[in-house]
């Protein structure tokens, strides 16, 4: 009887914290072995967002009125620069099939892949924000909102890609169909996000704006992984 139990539990699959937590390790130890395609994202948000300033000119107030458009549009390009690559490899040397076979849950997979990737992109870009607020001439205050509103709307973005990748696996043109897909659903961010900032700049509360992305992120922490586990499922049959 002992046997049978010990056997019945080897088989059913852990469907807690672990698994997730394994999926994410790997996938850090991955990027680790991959470092200038990790850090591209990072070095495309700082170029990017660093040449407008050199391109508007010094008028600060110009500077101010562009900041929280100009980092939110660059962090969004950055952040589906690697969209792309995120079941790629997996699926081409067969890691993705035995992950199917492991009894895990989809969703899970999808969820731990999301939550790498704003690891590795979405984070870094809310860690260099407050350089560019300062770059920018924005208020202590217009910093501490874009920060705030790029730690909200950054996992939202991950969250989307992911569905947008899952769907376009294996596909050759898959790098445009995944901005197409994004970027008309990425929209509702860019406008909280930016609103947030300039609430504060004309001396209005950003707390409407933050409840709006915290939504965002809770509806599509809540649908994504369903939707990118559904998309995975048919793309590799």
């Amino acid at each position: 009887m002992s046997a049978l139990i010990t056997s019945e539990a080897e088989a059913t699959p852990d469907t807690g914290f672990a698994p997730l937590l394994a999926l994410v390790m790997r996938d850090l130890r991955l990027a680790a072995r991959r470092r200038s395609e990790a850090a591209l994202p990072l070095v495309f948000f700082i170029v990017a967002a660093g040449l407008f300033p050199l391109g508007v000119g010094p008028e600060t107030e110009t500077l101010r009125q562009i900041a929280p458009g100009v980092v939110w549009v660059c962090a969004l390009l950055a952040a589906m620069l690697s969209i792309n690559q995120l079941y790629a490899a997996d699926h081409a040397d067969g890691s993705l099939e035995q992950m199917l076979l492991s009894g895990q849950p989809l969703a899970l997979v999808a969820l731990a892949r999301s939550l790498s990737h704003w690891l590795l992109t979405g984070l870094p870009l809310v860690l260099t924000a407050p350089l560019f607020g300062v770059m920018f001439d924005l208020s202590a205050e217009g910093i501490g909102s874009l920060v705030i509103g790029l730690l909200l709307g950054t996992p939202v973005l991950s969250l989307l890609g992911n569905v947008g990748a899952a769907l376009t696996l294996g596909l050759r043109s898959g790098g445009m169909l995944v901005f197409l897909l994004v970027l008309p659903l990425a929209v509702p961010v860019l406008i909280f996000g930016t609103g947030a900032v300039a609430a504060v700049e004309v001396g209005m509360s950003p707390q409407p704006h933050y409840a709006l992305l915290g939504a965002l992120l809770i509806a599509t922490a809540g649908l994504a992984p369903l939707a990118s586990g559904a998309a995975l499922r048919i793309s590799t049959e």
